[in-house]
Parts: structure tokens; sequence; C-alpha cells
């Protein structure tokens, strides 16, 4: 019998990266609404008292920057100059320029708009094709906020993480090892109530009970949560990769994805790899499945497609490649084209994982493919 450990984790809307990813991908929203054609590549960083949005930009629209992240600053729950940082007060700086002309003449010939290499995953060990860990990890959080917003915990803060170990036997998940929650609190509350309220209203409803055996339950371990946000830490986008795909538990190829218009491969690509990889999954020709991608930058084609099934394949593997080459066209435009990507689809994918979301209608998400068909 073999035995393995993985972890995983997520974070919730108020942490610092996370805030991050949400601005560039409301300011990402905004211009594709109002010109589908956009070219957008757009960096957050926030600290106290301060936002900084940065990058490229080519567009016939108008985006009114300060608005939109103060706005998405104070829906989180910043609103206030006690939490130590505020979307009313905060400044707001800017440094846009428009796309480098280098690279364009690789995107308007219809090329990749960078090179790199995208991974995509699915597993048949939940019901949304995702490993346990990482969905389990995005419940806690999507659970945290729930308790907070609707002041069932109205003690609870915006920043927080989940992260959860599970243990596997012969590839099955048997137990969940650990449990750790860090939420951002006031400062009145007291800690074993703190640690017991998380227990039973967060873990103990996310979780199911027959995984709950001998674990290990990790609450605020520091004892103390209550400098959260940019006023404990600063943020930026992209540095939260693997909580945005799927926790730890398949390759990656280090391209984040917010504040990136869908020429960019490290954003699309990584979509339709997990649209291939789902689609074989769900076709049963195996029971877990790695994509990967590899671009050029201007160049049309992927230079390479390939899988790994770690041996739980039902066909040959080349095979399985030959019928993604005859199903899914992986050039950019393809891309694009395939999972209709040139709409304001962006925001709400910022936060809980772009990747298994059964509360979203993403179109890298369907399984509309059958791939059981024997190509001739």
């Amino acid at each position: 019998m073999e035995k393995k450990i993985i972890t995983s984790e997520s974070i919730t809307q108020g942490h610092p990266d996370k805030i991050c990813d949400q601005i560039a991908d409301a300011i990402l929203d905004d211009l594709i609404r109002q010109d589908p054609l956009s070219r957008v590549a757009c960096e957050v960083a926030v600290t106290t008292g301060m936002v900084l949005v940065i990058g490229e930009i080519t567009t016939t629209g108008f985006v009114d920057i300060p608005t939109i992240a103060r706005k998405t600053i104070t829906d989180i729950g910043y609103n206030n100059s006690e939490l130590g940082f505020d979307g009313n007060t905060c400044a707001v700086l800017t440094a846009i320029d428009e796309q480098s002309s280098d690279i364009a003449l690789g995107v308007d010939r219809f090329g990749a708009g960078d090179q790199g290499m995208m991974f995509g995953y699915a597993s048949d060990e939940t019901p949304e094709f995702m490993p346990l860990p990482i969905s389990l990890c995005h419940k806690l959080t999507k659970r945290l906020e729930e308790v907070r917003k609707n002041n069932l915990l109205s003690y609870l803060r915006p920043d927080g993480k989940a992260q959860v170990t599970v243990e596997y036997e012969d590839d099955e998940p048997v137990r969940i090892d650990t449990v750790v929650i860090s939420a951002q609190h006031s400062e009145e509350v007291e800690y074993e109530k703190l640690k017991e309220d998380i227990i039973e209203n967060v873990i103990k409803v996310v979780i199911p009970q027959k995984l709950l055996i001998d674990t290990k339950y990790l609450i605020n371990p520091t004892g103390k949560f209550v400098i959260g946000g940019p006023h404990g830490d600063s943020g930026l986008t992209g540095r939260k990769i693997i909580a945005d795909t799927y926790g730890s538990w398949c390759k990656h190829g280090g391209g984040s994805f917010s504040g990136k218009d869908p020429t960019k491969v490290d954003r699309s690509a990584a979509y339709a790899a997990r649209y291939v990889a789902k689609n074989i999954v769900a076709s049963k020709l195996a029971k877990k499945c790695e994509v990967s991608l590899c671009y050029a930058i201007g160049v049309e084609e992927p230079i390479a497609i390939d899988i790994d099934t770690f041996g739980s394949e039902t066909i040959a593997k080349e095979e399985i490649i030959r019928r993604i080459k005859a199903n899914f066209d992986l050039t950019p435009k393809g891309i694009i084209k395939m999972l209709d990507l040139r709409r304001p689809i962006y925001f709400k994918t910022a936060t809980y994982g772009h990747f298994g979301r059964e509360d979203l209608d993403l179109p890298w998400e369907k399984l509309d493919k059958d791939l059981t068909q024997v190509l001739r």
C-alpha cells in the first residue's frame, strides 16, 4: 500500500495578494466590456494606505482605474480606517503604457503573446474533477467569507487563509491529516471562542465527517491575527498561482492569470489545457490527466502537446494525444474562439481558484467533447 501526503492552500478575498488579483481583473473586465479586442497586461501592488497599478494597455475603451480599485476594495470589506486599510481613502497611483510594438507584431498575426509552458489537470476524485486538497481549501475560504459577511462570526475581518493536508492510500484520499485556518479578527474576541467557532462553523460544515479521522486543527497558530490585509503585509498580482490552479498536485509553468487578456497564453492556454484534461477524464480515457502545452512568442501553433496520465490511461497515450489534436484548436486564436474568451468573465475567477468552479459558468469547465470515438 502506497501512502502519500498532499497539502494545498487557499486565501480569502481580503488577502493582500488576492486584493491585487481582483483589482487587475476588474480593470480587465471593464475594458473588455467596452472593447473586446483590448490588449491588457495589468499588475497591481498594495501596501498600507496605497494601491499601485502598472502595466501595458492598448484599447479603444476608457477605464477609471482609481474608481474601480476603490470599489473593489470596499466591496471586499476594507471600508473603514479602523481595519488598517480603507478603499475610500487610500492613495491609488497608476503608471500605464501601451503594449510593446514588438510584442504586438506577433499577436497581430495570431501568434502567441509570449513563450512558455502551460499545464492543465483533471482527476475523477471529486465531482468537479479537481484534487481533493485544493477543492476543500477553496470551500473553507468561501465559508470564512460567508460567516463573516452574514455576521454569523461578526468579529472576523477580510484577511484569511486555509490549508489542508490530505493523506492518500493508493491514490485514494482516506483522511484529513491537518487543517490550518488563519482568520483575521477584531481585538475583542477571545482566542478559545474563535478556535471553537472556526472548527464548528467552518471546518465541520465543509469537510465530510468521515474524513476527519485523528485530524489536527491549527487555528490562528500564533494566537492572534488582528493586523491583516495590506496593513499587515504587502500584496502583488500573481503571487498565488498554485492556489489559483491545482494546489501543488501537478506541475505549473510559472505564469499568472489575473490582469491578462486572452491573447496572453499564460492565461488562455492554461484554461484550454484544463478544458482538454477535464474532457479526457470525463470521457474515461484516464482517471487523472495532466496536459502540457508549449508556445513560442509570435508562433501560432503550440510547439509541443503532451500528457501525463500517471499510469491511469485506458487507451494508449499516443491515441489520446491524437484525439486532442483532432478535437481542440490550441492556437491562440482557436482557443479564444473555442472558449469565447473575449467577454468580461474574469473578475469572479480572481478568488477561490480558476478551475472546478461549479458556482460559475466558465467555458473551460464544459464537458462537451466526446473523446471516446476512435479516429480513422
